[in-house]
């Protein structure tokens, strides 16, 4: 069959692969109709995720048709309509149990690695390096999941496939962060970052009630699409100071909940950007805060930070100062799929929650790097790069 292969930093390749087949009686095998770049990916192909191999497939955002299922798979049925959770879950274990799906404890089959960067391993994400699984990825025509029966959700009949598709990591990463950063009624909410993920987590923010919400990014096509779609509130950071402009939109405090849904690249105009790219390319730092750091200081007192973006692992400038004597709460976490795609799913079905926008490029799976190529440099006003494997 044929898959996108990461094949070296900043090379990606479309090859003949095996075909999946059944490893566990839990698996599933998924005939893929849908998958799309994630900004995640985009540190596996830069080469900040040093835990790729030559040959690995990626992708892990994606929707599809059960085409084979295991023997002990109970609630999954051959010609179901499913999109799939990014990180696959067990859903017996204890972390399982809280809810904390990212989190399982059987997920991932290469736990030594992640134990040795951060005290303890996290679980298994489809199609995110040898850290996370080494499972193969959903720019595929077909794809293996693990625990088939709580990794995967039968989609409403009245929701399509463009929209179903970012059910799978985009809107349940958003709504792990809005649900985690404890947004509330009447609050107001400030999210760094108006990719796939910003996005839905502003629109999500609004659904739960926040008063009112503002997205802060730099380009304008992303920055249109925000204030048209999602009917959020812009902030363009290259053109104002944003703790300031944020203080004079809340009568002084700061945003209640601050949301970074940039991660580990985030740009930055002036001297503390090329700071940080350097650091990071010099790996004396493996990340690049710039937007967490913003959000720590432009958040009220007492108030909420999430970070949704991804990191690997250090960082330098942090501002714990800021972090300790504003009295803030600080999180983040990967996406916990499995307990809020359900909910997802609902509001895709009442029309609450749209993401067709999103895919502003579809193609087949064989001019995949040159979707990635868009979606990287940010060409043609590329948000999200969408892949049809099937047709």
């Amino acid at each position: 069959m044929k898959a996108l292969t990461w094949t070296g930093v900043n090379q990606l390749s479309v090859e003949d692969v095996a075909e999946p087949t059944l490893l566990n009686g839990h698996d599933v095998i998924v005939k893929v109709r849908r998958t799309t770049t994630c900004g995640s990916d985009l540190h596996l192909l830069s080469g900040y995720i040093p835990f790729m191999r030559a040959g690995d497939v990626i992708g892990h955002e994606f929707m599809g048709e059960i085409v084979e299922v295991g023997p002990a798979v109970r609630h999954r049925a051959v010609g179901d309509r499913v999109v799939v959770s990014s990180f696959v879950a067990c859903g017996s274990c204890w972390y399982c149990a809280q809810e904390l799906y990212s989190l399982c404890d059987n997920a991932n089959p290469n736990p030594g690695i992640t134990e040795g960067l951060w005290g303890q391993a996290i679980g298994g994400c489809l199609g995110y390096s040898h850290a996370v699984g080494g499972y193969a990825g959903s720019h595929a025509e077909y794809i293996r999941v693990p625990y088939g029966d709580g990794s995967t959700f039968v989609v409403p009949d009245g929701v399509s496939d463009d929209r179903a598709l970012f059910a799978s990591d985009a809107a349940p990463t958003a709504f792990t962060g809005v649900d985690l950063a404890g947004v509330r009624p009447g609050d107001t909410v400030a999210v760094w970052g108006a990719g796939g993920v910003g996005q839905l987590a502003a629109r999500i923010s609004e659904l739960v009630g926040a008063e009112r919400v503002v997205v802060i990014d730099r380009l304008p096509d992303r920055l249109q699409q925000v204030r048209e779609v999602i009917g959020a509130e812009t902030i363009d950071y290259t053109s104002t100071d944003v703790a300031a402009e944020l203080r004079e939109l809340t009568g002084g405090r700061g945003p209640d909940v601050c949301i970074e849904a940039v991660g580990m690249e985030a740009h930055s105009p002036g001297p503390q950007g090329v700071y940080d790219q350097v650091k990071q390319q010099l790996r004396l730092q493996t990340d690049r805060p710039t937007a967490v750091r913003e959000a720590i200081m432009s958040c009220r007192k007492g108030g909420s930070v999430f970070v949704l973006g991804v990191f690997a692992e250090m960082v330098d400038k942090f501002p714990l100062g800021a972090l300790m004597n504003k009295s803030l709460r600080f999180g983040g976490a990967q996406v916990h799929g499995p307990r809020y795609i359900p909910r997802i799913l609902e509001h895709m079905a009442a029309g609450a929650l749209v993401t067709e926008h999103l895919a502003t490029h579809v193609m087949p799976l064989d001019e995949a790097p040159h979707g990635y190529e868009l979606f990287k440099e940010k060409q043609d006003g590329c948000v999200r790069a969408v892949f049809t494997p099937n047709g």
